[in-house]
């Protein structure tokens, strides 16, 4: 009679959620029992699962529900109560949280190895958001938070980022993408490792709402191997690619001796061979032009030197201009004159 006494029926039973990020709850029943006839409130992004004997009795929706043989016909079977029979009764009853966890964080925390059909192996790091919920109350409760008093999200997330990382280097390596198109296109890469999540997390009673992928990071040597790879790419176009060799000269003139101003020789060098690489290529292309016959070559002019009539008004000239004095003049005429005639 005395441990009757002492007993408290509970005819209220409802979770108001005032601790943030609580995806399951127990609800405080110790020595409680709960009134026959009482009320469950189960709110909106809510859920509530009645354990009995260690066995799921029920799982309730949103709503208020009185308490009785009614509403709880697999309680009632498993404790082949009498549908007249009135009375407390104990079971544990489950609160969980199905609203949406937004803005949750995942990421590798060391470089992810994968294969690429372009670079063979390829190391790298990436991070980003997803969200999701709680489904399926009676598989969570299973699978993942079972009885305890409580079970948070940080708890379960400890496991979902490794999920996410396993199955991201799973669908890198397997999807037969080259990694420069699939890094190109963060939306397709988070579109492929959310379609491989959806089971994983519906094995553990959860829906996965969104993912996204943020960033992407390589190491700094396949980093080097890309930017070679376009480089020799814009080799292509030679004007272009000498207008890329001496942008990327001059901050490594800046650190030499001679700074920019010796920057000169090396740029002109530079664009000289990719003009003769230039027209190189296009006489390679073009068709040989036919042989054109040359025309007979015209007589060269005598020398003035060798023209006594030049040479006598060159004479006059430098005397008028007083270069000469009379006698010289006379000198170099009569010289002339002597080769003339003998």
């Amino acid at each position: 009679m005395m441990s009757f006494i002492k007993k408290q029926f509970i005819d209220i039973l409802e979770w108001q959620e005032q601790e943030d990020g609580v995806l399951a709850w127990r609800y405080p029943m110790q020595d409680n029992e709960i009134q026959y006839g009482g009320s469950l409130t189960v709110r909106e992004s809510q859920a509530a699962v009645f354990i009995n004997e260690g066995k799921i009795a029920d799982v309730f929706e949103p709503g208020m529900y009185k308490l009785t043989t009614q509403t709880l016909p697999v309680l009632t079977y498993l404790k082949n109560w009498d549908k007249l029979f009135e009375s407390p009764f104990k079971s544990d009853v489950h609160f969980f949280s199905t609203r949406l966890q937004l803005g949750r964080k995942w990421g590798t925390a060391q470089p992810l190895t994968i294969r690429d059909q372009d670079f063979g192996m390829v190391r790298l790091r990436a991070f980003g958001v997803y969200s999701y919920r709680v489904a399926d109350p009676r598989l969570f409760f299973t699978e993942v938070s079972g009885t305890r008093d409580s079970y948070t999200r940080d708890e379960l997330e400890q496991q979902l980022r490794n999920q996410v990382v396993a199955t991201m280097s799973s669908v890198l390596g397997g999807s037969g993408v080259p990694f420069l198109d699939m890094a190109g296109n963060q939306g397709l890469m988070a579109d492929k490792i959310r379609e491989a999540l959806v089971p994983v997390f519906q094995r553990l009673g959860l829906a996965l709402d969104s993912f996204a992928v943020e960033n992407i990071s390589l190491p700094e040597e396949l980093q080097k191997a890309i930017d070679k790879r376009i480089a020799m790419g814009m080799a292509g176009d030679l004007n272009q690619y000498t207008r890329y060799q001496a942008a990327e000269s001059i901050p490594l003139a800046a650190q030499n001796e001679g700074g920019i101003a010796g920057l000169g020789a090396g740029l002109a060098a530079g664009v000289g061979v990719g003009q003769l690489m230039g027209q190189a290529m296009q006489q390679a292309v073009q068709p040989e032009a036919p042989a054109v016959q040359a025309a007979p070559a015209t007589p060269a002019a005598a020398p003035a030197a060798d023209n006594p009539q030049a040479k006598l008004a060159q004479l006059k000239g430098l005397l008028d201009q007083g270069l000469i004095t009379q006698a010289d003049y006379d000198a170099a005429k009569a010289d002339v004159l002597k080769k003339l005639v003998g």
